[in-house]
Protein backbone atom coordinates (compact mmCIF):
# COMPACT_ATOMS: atom_id res chain seq x y z
CA UNK A 1 0.00 0.00 0.00
CA UNK A 2 1.14 3.53 -0.72
CA UNK A 3 0.06 6.92 0.53
CA UNK A 4 0.06 10.18 -1.37
CA UNK A 5 -1.75 11.33 -4.49
CA UNK A 6 -1.39 9.26 -7.62
CA UNK A 7 0.24 6.35 -5.76
CA UNK A 8 3.51 8.22 -5.56
CA UNK A 9 3.76 8.24 -1.78
CA UNK A 10 6.18 6.17 0.27
CA UNK A 11 5.42 2.50 0.83
CA UNK A 12 3.91 1.79 4.24
CA UNK A 13 6.23 0.14 6.77
CA UNK A 14 6.20 -0.38 10.53
CA UNK A 15 9.62 1.10 11.28
CA UNK A 16 8.12 3.73 13.60
CA UNK A 17 5.20 1.74 15.00
CA UNK A 18 4.26 2.95 18.45
CA UNK A 19 6.08 6.26 18.07
CA UNK A 20 4.48 9.70 18.20
CA UNK A 21 5.61 12.57 16.02
CA UNK A 22 4.85 16.22 15.41
CA UNK A 23 5.61 18.04 12.17
CA UNK A 24 5.43 21.84 12.06
CA UNK A 25 4.58 23.64 8.85
CA UNK A 26 2.62 20.55 7.84
CA UNK A 27 -0.12 22.37 5.95
CA UNK A 28 1.58 21.96 2.56
CA UNK A 29 4.81 21.24 0.69
CA UNK A 30 7.65 19.49 2.46
CA UNK A 31 5.90 19.54 5.83
CA UNK A 32 2.89 17.70 4.45
CA UNK A 33 5.18 15.20 2.75
CA UNK A 34 7.19 14.60 5.91
CA UNK A 35 3.99 13.92 7.86
CA UNK A 36 2.92 11.39 5.24
CA UNK A 37 6.29 9.67 5.34
CA UNK A 38 6.25 9.33 9.13
CA UNK A 39 2.66 8.09 9.11
CA UNK A 40 3.52 5.54 6.42
CA UNK A 41 6.25 4.24 8.72
CA UNK A 42 3.72 3.63 11.49
CA UNK A 43 4.02 6.76 13.64
CA UNK A 44 1.04 8.56 15.08
CA UNK A 45 1.54 12.03 13.63
CA UNK A 46 0.36 15.43 14.81
CA UNK A 47 0.33 17.92 11.96
CA UNK A 48 0.87 21.48 13.12
CA UNK A 49 0.52 24.82 11.34
CA UNK A 50 -1.57 27.98 11.40
CA UNK A 51 -4.07 27.07 8.67
CA UNK A 52 -6.57 24.54 9.95
CA UNK A 53 -8.25 24.03 6.58
CA UNK A 54 -4.95 23.00 4.98
CA UNK A 55 -4.11 20.78 7.96
CA UNK A 56 -7.45 19.03 7.49
CA UNK A 57 -6.43 18.24 3.91
CA UNK A 58 -3.17 16.72 5.14
CA UNK A 59 -4.97 14.76 7.83
CA UNK A 60 -7.52 13.51 5.33
CA UNK A 61 -4.81 12.00 3.13
CA UNK A 62 -3.19 10.26 6.08
CA UNK A 63 -6.50 8.94 7.39
CA UNK A 64 -7.53 7.69 3.96
CA UNK A 65 -4.38 5.57 3.90
CA UNK A 66 -5.10 4.16 7.35
CA UNK A 67 -2.63 6.34 9.22
CA UNK A 68 -3.03 7.89 12.63
CA UNK A 69 -3.13 11.67 12.69
CA UNK A 70 -4.14 14.61 14.88
CA UNK A 71 -4.37 18.30 14.05
CA UNK A 72 -2.77 21.10 16.09
CA UNK A 73 -3.21 24.75 15.22
CA UNK A 74 0.18 26.20 16.07
CA UNK A 75 2.02 29.43 15.32
CA UNK A 76 5.73 28.92 16.01
CA UNK A 77 6.18 32.68 16.50
CA UNK A 78 3.76 32.58 19.46
CA UNK A 79 5.08 30.84 22.58
CA UNK A 80 1.59 30.55 24.08
CA UNK A 81 0.40 28.75 20.96
CA UNK A 82 3.21 26.21 21.28
CA UNK A 83 2.65 25.78 25.01
CA UNK A 84 -1.05 25.12 24.42
CA UNK A 85 -0.30 22.28 22.01
CA UNK A 86 2.23 20.59 24.29
CA UNK A 87 -0.01 21.06 27.34
CA UNK A 88 -2.88 19.18 25.70
CA UNK A 89 -0.77 16.36 24.25
CA UNK A 90 -0.80 13.04 26.08
CA UNK A 91 2.88 12.38 26.73
CA UNK A 92 5.87 13.82 24.90
CA UNK A 93 6.53 13.40 21.20
CA UNK A 94 9.16 10.83 20.29
CA UNK A 95 9.92 12.60 17.01
CA UNK A 96 9.86 16.34 16.30
CA UNK A 97 10.27 17.71 12.79
CA UNK A 98 10.95 21.45 12.86
CA UNK A 99 9.86 22.38 9.36
CA UNK A 100 7.89 25.64 9.68
CA UNK A 101 9.52 28.41 7.70
CA UNK A 102 9.09 31.52 5.61
CA UNK A 103 11.35 33.39 3.25
CA UNK A 104 11.93 36.91 2.01
CA UNK A 105 13.65 37.65 -1.26
CA UNK A 106 15.27 40.97 -2.01
CA UNK A 107 18.52 42.94 -1.77
CA UNK A 108 19.83 43.37 1.75
CA UNK A 109 19.88 47.15 1.25
CA UNK A 110 16.13 47.05 0.71
CA UNK A 111 15.20 44.50 3.38
CA UNK A 112 13.12 46.05 6.14
CA UNK A 113 13.68 45.22 9.77
CA UNK A 114 10.18 43.72 9.88
CA UNK A 115 10.93 41.36 6.99
CA UNK A 116 14.24 40.37 8.59
CA UNK A 117 12.59 39.77 11.97
CA UNK A 118 9.77 37.71 10.47
CA UNK A 119 12.19 35.29 8.82
CA UNK A 120 14.47 34.96 11.85
CA UNK A 121 11.58 34.60 14.29
CA UNK A 122 9.89 31.86 12.27
CA UNK A 123 12.82 29.87 10.88
CA UNK A 124 15.23 30.09 13.81
CA UNK A 125 13.57 31.27 17.01
CA UNK A 126 10.39 29.34 16.21
CA UNK A 127 12.41 26.15 15.78
CA UNK A 128 14.09 26.77 19.14
CA UNK A 129 10.74 27.31 20.85
CA UNK A 130 9.38 24.01 19.56
CA UNK A 131 12.59 22.07 20.26
CA UNK A 132 12.73 23.44 23.81
CA UNK A 133 9.10 22.59 24.52
CA UNK A 134 9.60 19.08 23.14
CA UNK A 135 12.80 18.53 25.11
CA UNK A 136 11.24 19.73 28.36
CA UNK A 137 8.44 17.20 27.93
CA UNK A 138 10.88 14.38 27.16
CA UNK A 139 13.14 15.21 30.10
CA UNK A 140 10.15 15.35 32.47
CA UNK A 141 9.20 11.83 31.38
CA UNK A 142 12.76 10.53 31.47
CA UNK A 143 12.60 9.58 27.82
CA UNK A 144 14.82 10.15 24.82
CA UNK A 145 13.68 11.32 21.42
CA UNK A 146 14.70 12.65 18.04
CA UNK A 147 14.48 16.29 16.98
CA UNK A 148 15.00 16.91 13.26
CA UNK A 149 15.57 20.51 12.21
CA UNK A 150 14.88 21.18 8.54
CA UNK A 151 17.71 23.47 7.52
CA UNK A 152 18.99 24.00 3.97
CA UNK A 153 22.14 23.99 1.90
CA UNK A 154 21.71 27.76 2.16
CA UNK A 155 22.68 27.39 5.80
CA UNK A 156 26.02 26.10 4.56
CA UNK A 157 26.48 28.17 1.42
CA UNK A 158 25.24 31.60 0.33
CA UNK A 159 22.83 32.72 -2.37
CA UNK A 160 22.11 36.33 -3.24
CA UNK A 161 19.13 38.39 -2.12
CA UNK A 162 18.24 36.04 0.75
CA UNK A 163 20.14 37.55 3.67
CA UNK A 164 17.53 36.79 6.32
CA UNK A 165 16.85 33.26 5.11
CA UNK A 166 20.48 32.14 4.82
CA UNK A 167 21.26 33.68 8.21
CA UNK A 168 18.35 31.86 9.84
CA UNK A 169 19.29 28.53 8.26
CA UNK A 170 22.96 28.91 9.22
CA UNK A 171 21.83 29.66 12.76
CA UNK A 172 19.59 26.60 12.70
CA UNK A 173 22.51 24.36 11.77
CA UNK A 174 24.62 25.75 14.62
CA UNK A 175 21.68 25.60 17.03
CA UNK A 176 21.26 21.93 16.12
CA UNK A 177 24.82 21.23 17.21
CA UNK A 178 24.48 23.21 20.43
CA UNK A 179 21.26 21.48 21.48
CA UNK A 180 22.71 18.10 20.53
CA UNK A 181 25.62 18.72 22.87
CA UNK A 182 23.44 19.81 25.78
CA UNK A 183 20.71 17.21 25.43
CA UNK A 184 22.73 14.09 24.60
CA UNK A 185 22.81 13.28 28.33
CA UNK A 186 19.02 12.95 28.25
CA UNK A 187 18.97 10.62 25.27
CA UNK A 188 17.62 13.36 23.03
CA UNK A 189 19.19 13.43 19.57
CA UNK A 190 19.15 16.64 17.54
CA UNK A 191 20.12 16.55 13.88
CA UNK A 192 19.67 18.75 10.82
CA UNK A 193 18.38 17.75 7.41
CA UNK A 194 19.71 20.13 4.76
CA UNK A 195 17.85 19.85 1.45
CA UNK A 196 19.07 21.39 -1.75
CA UNK A 197 16.64 22.55 -4.41
CA UNK A 198 13.57 20.32 -4.13
CA UNK A 199 10.66 20.64 -6.53
CA UNK A 200 7.37 21.62 -4.89
CA UNK A 201 4.11 23.21 -5.99
CA UNK A 202 5.45 26.60 -4.91
CA UNK A 203 8.60 26.58 -7.05
CA UNK A 204 7.61 24.39 -10.01
CA UNK A 205 6.82 27.34 -12.28
CA UNK A 206 10.13 29.04 -11.47
CA UNK A 207 12.16 25.97 -12.32
CA UNK A 208 10.32 25.69 -15.62
CA UNK A 209 11.54 29.20 -16.53
CA UNK A 210 14.83 30.02 -18.21
CA UNK A 211 16.31 31.23 -14.91
CA UNK A 212 15.20 28.07 -13.16
CA UNK A 213 16.59 25.81 -15.87
CA UNK A 214 19.92 27.64 -15.65
CA UNK A 215 20.05 26.98 -11.91
CA UNK A 216 19.33 23.28 -12.42
CA UNK A 217 22.32 23.05 -14.77
CA UNK A 218 24.56 24.05 -11.86
CA UNK A 219 23.52 20.96 -9.87
CA UNK A 220 26.04 18.16 -10.59
CA UNK A 221 23.25 15.60 -11.02
CA UNK A 222 21.61 17.99 -13.52
CA UNK A 223 18.19 17.65 -11.94
CA UNK A 224 15.99 18.98 -9.19
CA UNK A 225 15.46 16.95 -6.08
CA UNK A 226 12.08 15.35 -5.61
CA UNK A 227 10.38 15.14 -2.23
CA UNK A 228 10.81 11.34 -2.01
CA UNK A 229 14.59 11.93 -2.20
CA UNK A 230 14.29 13.12 1.40
CA UNK A 231 12.38 10.08 2.67
CA UNK A 232 15.38 7.89 3.48
CA UNK A 233 17.34 10.58 5.36
CA UNK A 234 14.21 11.62 7.28
CA UNK A 235 13.42 8.07 8.36
CA UNK A 236 17.05 7.48 9.27
CA UNK A 237 17.03 10.44 11.66
CA UNK A 238 13.58 9.61 13.03
CA UNK A 239 14.35 5.96 13.77
CA UNK A 240 16.74 4.04 15.98
CA UNK A 241 18.90 3.43 12.91
CA UNK A 242 20.54 6.75 13.81
CA UNK A 243 20.84 5.98 17.53
CA UNK A 244 24.50 7.06 17.58
CA UNK A 245 23.96 10.21 15.52
CA UNK A 246 23.45 13.60 17.09
CA UNK A 247 24.61 17.05 16.05
CA UNK A 248 24.88 15.85 12.45
CA UNK A 249 23.86 17.62 9.27
CA UNK A 250 22.67 15.48 6.37
CA UNK A 251 22.86 17.21 3.00
CA UNK A 252 20.54 16.03 0.23
CA UNK A 253 21.28 18.22 -2.78
CA UNK A 254 22.46 16.23 -5.80
CA UNK A 255 26.01 17.40 -5.16
CA UNK A 256 25.19 21.10 -5.26
CA UNK A 257 27.37 21.97 -2.26
CA UNK A 258 30.42 20.31 -3.78
CA UNK A 259 29.95 21.87 -7.21
CA UNK A 260 32.86 23.93 -8.44
CA UNK A 261 32.90 27.67 -7.97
Amino acid sequence: MQIGSGGNGPAVTAALAGRTAIVTGASSGLGRHFALVLASAGASVTVAARRRSALEQTAGIIEAAGGKVAIAEMDVTDQSSIDAVFATTKGPFDIVVNNAGVTHSGPALETSENDWARVIDTNLTGAFRVAQAAAKALVAEGRGGSIINIASILGLRVAGNLAGYVTAKAGLVQMTKSLALEWARYGIRVNALCPGYIETDLNRDFFASDAGKALIKRVPQKRLGQMPDLDGPLLLLASDDSAFMTGAEIVVDGGHLVSSL
